[in-house]
């Protein structure tokens, strides 16, 4: 179990640190799109649809590792009084019984939308929009096997946190 927590932390990591680059790319294209806009009056369909395909992208493949870090959004009302014993118990249960099965059925359900995409080749429908909007389709079911992914590794890491009496290991 624990080999297999450390593959899929290794796993999201590299994905997550790679995926981050993108943000520094995101934001030269807004200035640069801002810039045009307002300097020079030249807009693009295209660059427009960069950018929400950029953060698409962002977002969906590095949800994994954001969770590897702990830093997702979560309503605090109760989980930080938790002892760590407490808080593996609620992340065993919720990785189980939410996570997971979420995960499972936002992949299987993309599946079918991907390859749908990828038998037309669809395009934007904007004139001037980007050509292979397949590809960031693509993302979508990607995004949703990292999760689940890093969603198992939290479930046994917390199962060896238990199992040794609240002391973490990976």
């Amino acid at each position: 179990m624990e080999l297999l927590v450390k593959v899929i932390n290794q796993i999201n990591d590299q994905v997550g640190k790679t995926v981050s680059l993108l943000t520094i790319l995101l934001v030269v294209i807004i200035i640069a799109d801002v810039f045009l806009r307002y300097f020079f009056s030249i807009t693009s369909p295209a660059s427009f649809e960069l950018e929400w395909h950029l953060f698409a992208a962002i977002f969906l493949l590095s949800a994994g590792w954001t969770l590897q870090k702990d830093r997702h959004v979560r309503v605090d009302l109760f989980y930080q009084k938790f002892s760590p014993k407490g808080k593996a118990i609620v992340n065993t249960v919720g990785s189980a019984l939410l996570l997971i099965p979420f995960c499972y059925v936002g992949f299987v359900e993309s599946i079918s939308f991907v390859e749908a995409s990828f038998a037309v080749r669809e395009t934007s429908p904007d004139p001037g929009g980007l050509p292979a909007r397949f590809i960031i389709k693509s993302a979508i079911p990607v995004g949703f096997f990292l999760l689940g992914l890093q969603g198992v590794s939290v479930f046994f890491s917390n199962i060896l946190m238990l199992y040794r009496g609240g002391e973490k290991s990976c």
